[in-house]
């Protein structure tokens, strides 16, 4: 199993999952077809499914050219409001790419109610899992909470929390600078915060390059009960303190 990112609009992320035994793919939020097409074809790779992280235009938006270019490929998501959709997921639902990719959905309802993140593992070898997140969960970030609560967000990363630590994140947009930026203002003193600072400076592209122990470890808003974060917040339940923070998060320039 392979995962190659592919830069689509200012700062979104579409991803070329592979299976490599079988050598077919899936299309993960193939908002560019043309460009993701194209990096298929670098890689040798055959296209057989597009999966789709929310509804939101620059993860979906590139269904419908999708389904005209690959009209036997599947089309996976969380709702009928992901255009072209031919499987419908819900949290727990698993499926297979090729031979040996297992792939499981975890609902995490908030920045969209449909919004999925997809677990996938090889199903024979020891290495690292994936997570693709979407907008739910960003390095050293989350999504804004368009269509859900702080508590559904505080639930959302809890939950992917509870994935291997050694799963690799693959996130829907490049914001790790303003993200960062942003930690260091509410945990200064923060170790982790500094060697994604380090991360930062050596990697114009971030995506892949973290895991979720790393996110426990210097993501602020999975981080709800730590000193820093109460003390920034000055609130105490877990949504108060979410909601404060993604407020702050908000109207932050730095």
């Amino acid at each position: 199993m392979k995962v190659v990112p592919v830069p689509v609009r200012e700062d979104n992320y579409a991803y070329i999952l592979v299976d490599e035994p079988s050598n077919e793919a899936a299309i993960v939020d193939p908002f560019d077809v043309a460009k993701v097409t194209m990096a298929a074809d670098r890689h040798g790779v055959s296209i057989v499914a597009a999966i789709t992280t929310h509804h939101h235009h620059d993860h979906s938006g590139g269904n419908k050219d999708f389904a005209d270019k690959f009209p036997q490929a599947r089309i996976y998501g969380g709702s009928d409001q992901i255009p072209a959709l031919t499987e419908l997921v819900t949290d727990k639902s698993e499926f297979k790419l090729g031979k040996k990719t297992l792939i499981r959905c975890l609902a995490t309802p908030c920045h969209t109610k449909d919004s999925i993140c997809y677990y996938a593992a090889d199903i024979d070898k020891p290495q690292p899992g994936v997570v693709f997140t979407g907008d739910t969960l960003f390095i050293a970030g989350c999504g804004r909470f368009f269509e859900g609560s702080a508590e559904q967000m505080d639930d959302a990363l809890t939950y992917l929390g509870t994935l291997p630590d050694d799963t690799i994140v693959y996130n829907g947009h490049e914001y790790t600078a303003g993200n960062l930026a942003f930690g260091k203002s509410i945990d200064p003193d923060n170790e982790a915060i500094h060697r994604l600072a380090d991360l930062v400076k050596q990697n114009a592209i971030t995506t892949g390059l973290t895991t979720i122990k790393d996110e426990k470890q210097w993501n602020v808003f999975m981080r709800l009960g730590s000193d820093a974060v109460r003390n920034a917040t000055l609130a105490t339940t877990p949504g108060d303190i979410m909601k404060s923070l993604r407020d702050k998060k908000n109207n932050f320039r730095g």
